[in-house]
């Protein structure tokens, strides 16, 4: 019989781990989802302007495309030195510490535990059922047999305190049948590539920051040398003026004119210093520097990166791969329909496997034999029977949760595509205008030189020189701020295909 039941129960337990390895999970896999690919990248065919986006493998190390070594090597310090950066990686080791405590429910919990205990049993208490009496005589225990308490001392009452030593181990384990634990890892494991892909977002975003406050430096610093070479150019003027004044051939007035111009350009340069130095602070802030610590490195006048000559762009099916945000979208969907598969699970029994062994005694001198040995083993079940409305409830919001996860994705997507397409109709777009702004610009440089000789000879007012020379200092001001616009709208592109997060200036431990 003895044969029997031990060969019963180990076939028992050998079910219940084979079920625990190889048992069903409840609830949908999660299967990634298709989407529709445009057919934006065919706006390569028709692009009119110098600099071609072309399909060709994509450069994730794009602000390499305007040859700066400047910008290059402020890019190079960026990923390590970010405040946003270290934040969103600070919140991926914190998912990643979340998924380790998930995983850690699919092991058994083994726990070692020990104790001594002063004790003295009450006299009219459960001892009195035992076979101690108040008198201090051991009588029969209520069965009959021999008496289980513990002999009064001389002079006393009832039973005596004495010590109990113990140590011992302990462990549970939870057999995963239905899948709740594996889901749980799973849903866990999803939201921390979701945390991974928003940091690699927080690292894109201030990537093409640091671009743009660069660019916005460089057309600063050229908007003021056309300001400081228009100035120039108004001074001459004024001379002018007042040497036709000394000559009897014109009057003051065209000297007030001309000084007043004069002072319109220099009114110009104070807005467009501290405009420099802001621009320098943004991206000291952006490195983590303190203000004016890039002053000396930035502060020299240089003009706007040139445009290359060819941009590529990758390919349509490396959209989805590259972009952190479509990546996040999808992880998260994958942790909402996980969590559906735990909501699940929670209509099914737990069952799990306890046991505790150890040794008693009241001797610490024969604590360690084996006669004071004690385990306990066996399984445990529970069941839900009545809840409520709560396990109903709660799947029905996980499938909820999941359908909006869904969308998510799918509104990420379309946002993608048209920020795509938008990028290379307007990067385009500001190439062309910038050409019809270089021919304004080159008609107003002869209309000026023509005026000012027609107005020493007499035919023309000073007011006709004045009207062109501020035509001229407007045209080259829009033709510098196209150019810039150009240079950002060729960093929005970039960004917006997905680029910059995966360059090897990344920090190590960002990557799972």
């Amino acid at each position: 019989m003895n044969a029997i039941t031990l060969s019963f129960r180990t076939s028992a337990l050998a079910v219940l781990l084979s079920l625990a390895l190889s048992g069903c999970l409840v609830g949908p896999n999660f299967e990634r989802p298709t989407s529709a690919t445009p057919d934006v990248f065919n706006r390569t065919e028709t692009a009119q302007a110098p600099s071609k986006p072309v399909e060709s493998e994509f450069n994730p190390e794009w602000w390499t495309l305007f040859n700066d070594p400047t910008l290059n090597a402020l890019e190079k310090q960026l990923a390590d030195a970010n405040l946003d950066v270290a934040a969103a990686s600070a919140r991926l080791r914190q998912s990643r510490a979340e998924q380790r405590v998930a995983g850690a429910a699919e092991y058994p919990t083994v726990n070692a535990n020990a104790s001594y205990d002063r004790e003295r049993g009450s006299e009219n208490g459960i001892l009195s059922l035992l076979g101690v009496t108040p008198t201090g005589t051991q009588s029969q225990s209520a069965s009959g047999n021999a008496p289980l308490g513990v002999t009064a001392m001389p002079g006393s009452k009832g039973s005596p305190a004495y010590n109990l030593y113990q140590f011992g181990f302990d462990a549970s384990w939870e057999i995963d049948i239905w899948g709740r634990v594996r889901r749980s890892v799973e849903a866990a494991s999803a939201l921390t590539d979701a945390s991974y892909e928003e940091r690699n977002a927080v690292l894109l975003s201030a990537r093409a920051e640091l671009a743009r406050d660069y660019i916005q430096l460089r057309d600063t610093q050229a908007l003021l040398q056309i300001a400081q070479q228009n100035l120039e150019i108004a001074r001459d003027a004024t001379k002018l003026t007042q040497t036709r004044v000394r000559e009897g051939v014109t009057t003051d007035l065209d000297v007030a004119n001309a000084s007043a111009q004069v002072e319109t350009i220099e009114s110009l340069i104070p807005t467009l210093e501290a405009r420099s130095e802001t621009s320098i602070n943004a991206i000291g802030i952006l490195l983590a520097l303190q203000p004016g610590a890039l002053k000396q490195m930035l502060d020299a006048q240089r003009d706007v990166p040139v445009l290359p000559s060819q941009v590529p762009i990758g390919f349509p099916s490396e959209l989805a791969q590259r972009r952190p945000d479509i990546r996040k979208a999808e992880a998260q969907l994958h942790a909402a329909t996980a969590a559906i598969g735990m909501a699940k699970a929670d209509f099914y029994p737990r069952i799990s496997l306890n046991g505790s062994a150890g040794f008693q005694s009241l001797q610490l001198s024969s604590l360690a034999n084996w006669a004071s040995g004690q385990f306990v083993v066996g399984p445990s079940i529970t069941m839900p029977i009545f809840e409520g409305g709560r396990l109903k409830g709660t799947l029905q919001l996980r499938e909820a949760q999941q359908q909006e996860a869904a969308i998510v994705y799918k509104h990420t997507v379309l946002e993608a595509w048209r920020e795509v397409d938008d990028a290379l109709v307007v990067y385009d777009a500001e190439q062309r205008r910038h050409d019809h702004l270089q021919e304004v610009v080159n008609l107003n440089l002869r209309a000026l030189s023509i005026a000012r000789q027609r107005y020493k000879a007499g035919a023309v007012d000073f007011l006709d020189v004045l009207n062109v020379q501020k035509q001229l200092l407007d045209a080259q001001s829009n033709l510098e701020q196209s150019k810039a616009d150009a240079a950002t709208n060729l960093i929005t592109l970039c960004k917006v295909l997905g680029g910059g997060w995966q360059t090897s200036y990344a920090s190590a431990d960002a990557h799972p």
